[in-house]
């Protein structure tokens, strides 16, 4: 487990946190700009040193009220929002520069990155002759190089223009399934968060309001309700055929299976969905003579009032929950409550 308890204060907010995070996956810090994600993450990491603070990684202490690991001590990983590479090396010479200071064998050899990460066409360059895109696929390299323990990343795709983002996105989703090492993520952005994160702490003003597995808290209606129009579920899947007769791709979850526009993904692929609570709506027998394809039975576990006009309303398909936004005047009408036996149907998904 990753241990943390910081108070830290600032000009116009404190720090205050003490949080055990999963010493696997990725764990982001969501929350609005100013919160104090990135203040948390530098004390992470020993670039900000406070009085009895803690940070003990797999039961290895790096800060408590005796000890203070220096940053250059501590093997973290950092990937900074600026890339942060050194500016009077090569992008080879960066790469050896963290090979060379490696705690420990790397999870992945120098060939290995330059030839998954596509650098070999930049090796020779400056960082003041990279795009974004490339210069944090080089930052990313650096960070793996250096064999840490731990993968700091403080909103690495805010300064990418839509194309480099979506390439690190990917990136970071295949790294994700394929690496051990626990990465923690500090995001504001709702559609990164809930395509990388697996476990999910949300911050408010230096505190924690809220922490646990994304693809259930995403859905708790108290902090669903705080999205409005954009309250959304997160459903993770597997490819599990395509149907070329209609060009239809089946995605197998909890529930049966979602069918989606025929896409180039491959089997046995795992993928994450996003279905907006305003694209579900909520019957009380299945419907036969309609175009929705994916209905599905559910259970209604929660409702809340999302505007004096709509109700949120979650529901639970076989262990995958599901947020449904719907009028008061439709909830009423059909009697929905708590435990009551419903289908949902779905009329639009989104690949994450």
């Amino acid at each position: 487990m990753i241990e943390t308890r910081f108070h830290i204060p600032r000009q116009d907010f404190a720090l205050d946190v003490e949080q055990t995070f999963p010493a696997s996956g990725v764990t982001a810090l969501f929350g609005p700009s100013g919160c104090g994600k990135t203040t948390w993450l530098r004390a992470i990491a020993g670039l900000e040193r406070t009085r009895n603070g803690l940070c003990r990684v797999n039961g290895q202490t790096w800060q408590d009220d005796r000890t203070f690991l220096p940053a250059h001590a501590r093997p973290i990983g950092y990937v900074f929002q600026d890339a942060a590479l050194f500016a009077h090396l090569s992008v080879h010479a960066n790469l050896r520069y963290a090979s060379r200071r490696a705690h420990a064998r790397p999870p992945f050899s120098m060939d290995e990155l330059i030839t998954r990460l596509e650098l070999a066409p930049l090796l020779h360059r400056y960082p003041a002759f990279l795009s974004g895109g490339e210069a944090q696929r080089v930052a990313i390299a650096r960070a793996l190089l250096s064999a840490p323990q731990l993968i700091l990343m403080d909103e690495p795709l805010a300064a990418l223009d839509v194309r480099a983002r979506r390439s690190i996105l990917g990136l970071l989703e295949d790294l994700r399934q394929t690496l051990s090492i626990p990465l923690i993520y500090v995001s504001h952005s709702r559609d990164e968060t809930a395509r990388l994160a697996d476990h999910l702490v949300i911050m408010k003003s230096g505190r924690v309001s809220a922490c646990g597995p994304l693809l259930k808290l995403w859905t708790r209606l108290d902090i669903a309700r705080e999205h409005g129009g954009a309250a959304s579920s997160v459903i993770a899947a597997r490819v599990s055929g395509h149907d070329e007769t209609w060009h239809l791709t089946r995605l197998d979850f909890s529930a049966g299976s979602i069918l989606v526009a025929r896409s180039g993904l491959t089997l046995g692929q795992s993928v994450r969905l996003r279905i907006m609570a305003r694209d579900v709506s909520i019957t009380l027998a299945r419907q036969r003579d309609t175009s929705i394809l994916n209905i599905f039975p559910a259970t209604i576990t929660g409702m809340t009032e999302l505007s004096p006009a709509q109700l949120l309303v979650r529901l639970d398909m076989s262990g995958a929950p599901l947020l449904s936004a719907i009028t008061r005047k439709s909830a009423n009408a059909l009697k929905l409550a708590p435990g009551k036996p419903v289908f949902a149907q779905i009329k639009a998904v989104a690949l994450l």
